[in-house]
């Protein structure tokens, strides 16, 4: 779990919400993201509050927690009212950044390689591939997937080896839901989470 998390913080932290080029954006924010982190690593390793309040920053305008949540909720997302699935969306959201804030100390960027991009911006979804060199040498696919909104690209899914953050987390969730309830597991998430923006 420790591996997966590692890989796909990767890939929260290079997707950008503008309209250019996936690739050059994706380039754009893992150099943000590593010169925030060569300064302030030691400052970050001692107060994870900032360290969440960091990841927020670059995940929160480069994810569409919306879509990401609909596809993890799957069926219930239609039965779930409102208030609920705005309050799982939260809920999820800052589950997800800080299960990936909690290992991205120990991940070194410059181990990410983005694939040359090939394929069509004219589409509303899209796919971009990277390699992630691990600790081993051994070099791992992980490829994330887009969404063309308004305001331009927004991220909302990552594949590790084939192993898709969505559909992992939709099983866990699921079974979950089913032994309780879909509040129940919505009052957990949100008293394990701190709210990402919260100063306290």
């Amino acid at each position: 779990m420790k591996r997966f998390s590692l890989l796909v913080i990767a890939c929260l932290v290079t997707a950008q919400a503008f309209a250019a080029p996936p690739n050059d954006l994706m380039a754009d924010a893992l150099q943000l993201l590593e010169q925030a982190l060569d300064t302030r690593k030691e400052e970050l390793t001692g107060d994870k509050q900032a360290l969440y309040v960091l990841v927020d920053e670059v995940l929160s305008p480069r994810f569409d927690r919306r879509l990401a949540a609909q596809l993890v909720l799957a069926s219930h997302w239609r039965s779930a009212s409102e208030s609920q699935r705005e309050r799982f969306i939260e809920a999820f959201y800052v589950t997800l950044l800080q299960r990936y804030a909690d290992n991205i100390l120990e991940f070194d960027l410059r181990r990410l390689k983005i694939i040359p991009y090939r394929g069509d911006e004219t589409k509303k979804r899209t796919s971009v591939k990277t390699k992630v060199q691990l600790d081993d040498g051994t070099i791992v696919p992980v490829n994330y997937s887009l969404i063309a909104r308004p305001d331009g690209w927004l991220f909302f899914d990552v594949v590790v080896e084939g192993i898709s953050y969505v559909r992992n987390f939709r099983a866990e969730i699921e079974s979950e839901i089913r032994s309780t309830s879909l509040d129940a597991v919505i009052n957990r998430l949100e008293s394990e989470a701190m709210p990402a923006n919260s100063t306290e």
